[in-house]
């Protein structure tokens, strides 16, 4: 058998290739959308993709099943649990292979002498599953599970991201509940030798104390996890008020996905060349509000001079987590132009976007030498007591503001601040100002705020510095 996990540093997502070398068939787990690695990875290994399916109707980035099936006219496996409200889309049922297999508990799919079984586990998501891979050609007993966003490393999927995210109301106790169950009568039932592969490592925004090695085992988080000793205590009280206590924000572009995940993603196929830009006609589309500009580099440079109204997304590295932080597909329509070094940075920024949702990248350029530039407006933490402004806004996560946060601070996380702009003043109020921990997720909100049409003033340094220079922390209530 051959297992490999795909991981994706920017989402902090897994997915996973299981093929089977004596008859050369495989099967992918949890794609992304830019499929390349997948294809890849078969040719490689002389392998044949016959499968494509995923764990449950994601959150975090856009789902590459349909783009996979039908790149590779595989057969699309799907969950038909939970209920008339989370049934996959009809969009699944016209790939090249046909209508897709909706899967119950207990469905089996088999690769030669590797064999995966569906198993319910809803919490996460009510038509969650997992899946419990058997190698066939050593033993007739499950090896591992694919656990998808139902157990992590040293914690579990957060049941809150329904009423976070997609507009559910109170779904989080539901979830809580059948978190428990699942782990109950499902993980727990299982020998303690499973190896417990899960689809996000840490960073990821899907639960809140995710562990950063790969894999774990069944005993392990039996004996070691937050969550045994209430199973063990059978303390299902205890164990809810623990789980929902202390999440992380959740990103609004969540509830996008959600939709786009759940009706089906729309199939990119192959996709023009990257247009290289020359600086007059690039000076030329701006003038016409024809393109949006995306200045790639870090704050510590975007603060010397940027392309004016131009967003900042700071590397190729987080480039789809800042990305669907302030570029909305279903708002804006103008494409997008990069700074890059190359046409290969640019490509793989590109990449990076189409994870969640953004097809509109259709150029770049790899200089802003005599592009006009503007100065985004940075204030010092010493100045902040003397300023003026319409609000102090803290774009970092609610857990951090509860940490310490300047006085007087409106917390918005920059993940959602583009999406509740009504708790905003309005952008003839005044100047924002904003701050983060260290100041490149503020750079970030910040750029999507002025390419809006407010003024915003940066906290040079953000929080760290202002409480250097303070020299204390400040909560309040």
């Amino acid at each position: 058998m051959l297992l490999e996990r795909i991981y994706d540093e920017d989402l902090a997502q897994a997915s996973y290739f299981i093929g089977c070398q004596a008859d050369g068939k495989a099967i992918v787990v949890d794609a992304r959308r830019d499929i390349d690695v997948y294809l890849e990875l078969a040719q490689k290994n002389n392998m044949t993709i016959v499968g494509v399916t995923e764990t449950h109707v994601h959150a975090d980035y856009l789902s590459g099943t349909r783009e996979l099936a039908h790149r590779t006219a595989a057969p699309i496996y799907i969950s038909d649990e939970g209920g008339p409200d989370w049934t996959y889309g009809t969009e699944f049922d016209n790939g090249p292979a046909g209508a897709a297999v909706r899967m119950r508990h207990g469905h089996l799919i088999r690769l030669g002498n590797i064999t995966v079984e569906a198993v319910h586990t809803p919490g996460h998501t009510p038509e969650h599953l997992s899946f419990l891979i058997t190698d066939g050609a050593l033993t007739s007993e499950p090896g591992f599970m694919l656990t998808g966003d139902f157990v992590f490393v040293g914690d579990l999927g957060r049941p809150d991201l329904l009423d976070e995210a997609a507009g559910g109301i109170d779904t989080r106790f539901q979830g809580a509940k059948d978190l428990y169950a699942s782990l109950r009568d499902r993980f727990l039932t299982l020998p303690d030798y499973v190896q417990v592969l899960p689809a996000h490592g840490s960073g990821s925004a899907c639960g809140k104390a995710l562990g950063a090695v790969p894999a774990t085992t069944v005993g392990y988080e039996r004996h070691f996890s937050w969550w045994s000793n209430y199973l063990q205590n059978d303390d299902e009280p205890g164990f809810i008020d623990e789980l929902l206590s202390g999440q992380p924000d959740a990103h609004a572009y969540f509830g996008r996905m959600k939709t786009q995940n759940q009706v089906g993603p729309a199939v990119i196929g192959k996709t023009p060349a990257l247009h290289e830009y020359r600086t007059e006609e690039l000076v030329e589309a701006l003038a016409e509000n024809a393109v949006v500009f995306v200045d790639t580099r870090h704050n510590s440079e975007v603060h010397r001079g940027t392309v004016e109204r131009s967003l900042n997304i700071p590397g190729v590295e987080k480039a789809a987590s800042f990305g669907a932080w302030v570029y909305n597909p279903e708002v804006e329509n103008r494409p997008l132009v990069l700074l890059a070094a190359s046409r290969e940075e640019a490509e793989e920024f590109s990449n990076h976007l189409v994870r969640v949702g953004i097809d509109s990248v259709r150029g770049f350029i790899t200089s802003l030498d005599t592009l006009e530039l503007a100065i985004p407006k940075i204030i010092q933490p010493e100045e902040l007591d003397g300023f003026d402004s319409a609000v102090l806004l803290d774009v970092r996560n609610k857990t951090e503001y509860a940490d310490g946060h300047i006085p007087g601070a409106t917390q918005l996380s920059g993940g959602r601040v583009m999406w509740h702009l009504d708790q905003l003043p309005p952008k003839n109020a005044g100047t924002i100002v904003s701050y983060c921990q260290s100041g490149v997720r503020n750079s970030v909100a910040a750029s999507a705020l002025r390419h809006a049409g407010y003024d915003v003033a940066e906290l040079n340094g953000s929080y760290l510095a202002w409480s250097t220079a303070i020299g204390n922390k400040s909560v309040t209530a």
